[in-house]
């Protein structure tokens, strides 16, 4: 994981994608990305809403309106919990529990290596198997307090084969 994005390397992300306004929301994500602490900070937001001649109030917009931005670090991996309907009944605060308990920390805390924040999402479309838990783009359901252990120390120790076992199948 990258330590400190420099302007340099934002503004070659918004070469990338010629400075087009049209390609904001690539450039965010690439941005966020490429900070190291998965978020776009302050500055970046101004100096994007300069190069790419777009009211800084836009890309405020954008980032508050999609979970899947923020302005604020968190850790290298997002654990989104769904929060719909269909998951509250299935017991999605049993999972919320959890996940907690593996990771010491609260919803909306991050791990003190920085490794994991705890957040809720909206429906992710897998209410067959709910409640889940989304991490990057795969979505786990069915959880057990054995499986979120499992998923947690995937993670933790990069062994991608035991949380491609337990990855929802589209």
């Amino acid at each position: 994981m990258q330590e400190q994005l420099t302007e340099g390397q934002v503004l070659k992300i918004m070469e990338k994608y010629d400075n087009d306004a049209q390609q904001l929301i690539a450039v965010l994500l690439d941005i966020q990305a490429a900070s190291g602490a998965n978020y776009v900070d302050e500055r970046w937001s101004a100096l994007t809403a300069r190069v790419l001649n777009v009211p800084l109030s836009k890309i405020y917009d954008i980032l508050t309106f999609y979970a899947m931005f923020s302005s604020t670090p968190r850790g290298e991996y997002v654990i989104e919990i769904c929060k719909s309907t269909p998951c509250h009944f299935t017991k999605a605060e049993e999972v919320v529990g959890w996940f907690e308990q593996v990771l010491g920390i609260q919803m909306g805390g991050t791990t003190l290596d920085k490794k994991f924040t705890l957040s809720r999402t909206c429906c992710v479309g897998a209410c067959d198997v709910g409640p889940v838990a989304k991490i990057g783009d795969e979505v786990y359901g069915d959880l057990t307090l054995e499986k979120v252990s499992t998923l947690v120390r995937s993670y933790r120790e990069g062994l991608p084969s035991f949380r491609e076992a337990l990855a929802c199948q589209n």
